[in-house]
């Protein structure tokens, strides 16, 4: 675990609580390209999130990520694994796995040892199915906000790896038989303070903190609020879903 970066064990209560949910209709496409049932692997599952959606279709989910603090803000279920494991070396058995998702995590991973890996667990015919998201969609003087907060104030703390979800993954080499998937989008109904919340999720923020010793959003509170209205009001926040999907034939 030493070559590990953790960026998210300080804020894994935040990130539970603000970050969005993926829509329900994503784990039912990939659950009808998925030929068997029996196990699911999400790497890099942090608070659990995706790996509880995916207990609704399939028998037994494996849910590994790197991040003990992550993993130690999960919600137990019966038919979920946890374990403390990189993304490039697993306890999993060859050839076991239908389906292994990564959602929002991709572009921090070693990606030949990763994929490497993937080709060992997944079965002949299984899938693998990535995923991130960028800045949310709420409305335009609130986008310029964030946008330029994270351009702007915290811009100096984001890494290469960080900027391979401006480029919706383009530059992720993705060595499976891509399968063209529909668009899927989040939605997630936002308070002003949910905006800041999630704001400080990000591991730009809190290398700022740590840096300057100080909350950055509090900066742009007033703006945002200007912004917003009522401060009680409620708005709807879209996020596009950049879905990579691939289909292993084996050796």
């Amino acid at each position: 675990m030493s070559t590990f970066k953790d960026n998210f064990s300080t804020q894994s209560v935040i990130y539970a609580r603000y970050r969005p949910s993926y829509p329900d209709a994503l784990f039912k496409y990939l659950s009808d390209l998925s030929p068997e049932h029996d196990r699911a692997w999400d790497c890099a599952t942090g608070n659990g999130q995706a790996a509880h959606s995916l207990t609704a279709f399939y028998k037994h989910v494996y849910a590994s990520d790197a991040s003990a603090g992550q993993l130690n803000k999960t919600k137990p279920h019966e038919r979920i694994t946890f374990k403390v494991e990189n993304a490039e070396s697993t306890g999993l058995s060859n050839a076991s796995v239908d389906l292994v998702t990564v959602a929002q995590a991709l572009h921090w991973f070693k990606f030949e040892a990763f994929y490497a890996e993937v080709k060992r667990v997944l079965k002949p015919g299984g899938i693998i199915a990535v995923w991130a998201y960028g800045l949310p969609n709420i409305e335009p003087g609130v986008d310029e906000i964030i946008r330029n907060f994270h351009d702007e104030r915290v811009g100096e703390f984001w890494l290469p790896e960080n900027r391979l979800i401006e480029t919706e993954y383009r530059d992720i080499p993705f060595p499976f038989e891509t399968i063209i998937t529909p668009n899927f989008e989040i939605q997630k109904q936002l308070g002003l303070d949910d905006v800041t919340g999630l704001l400080q999720t990000w591991s730009a923020t809190q290398k700022y903190i740590t840096k300057y010793g100080t909350d950055p959003t509090g900066l742009i509170r007033d703006a945002l609020q200007t912004q917003w209205g009522q401060e009680a009001s409620v708005k709807t926040a879209t996020w596009k879903l950049i879905l990579k999907v691939g289909k292993h034939h084996g050796r």
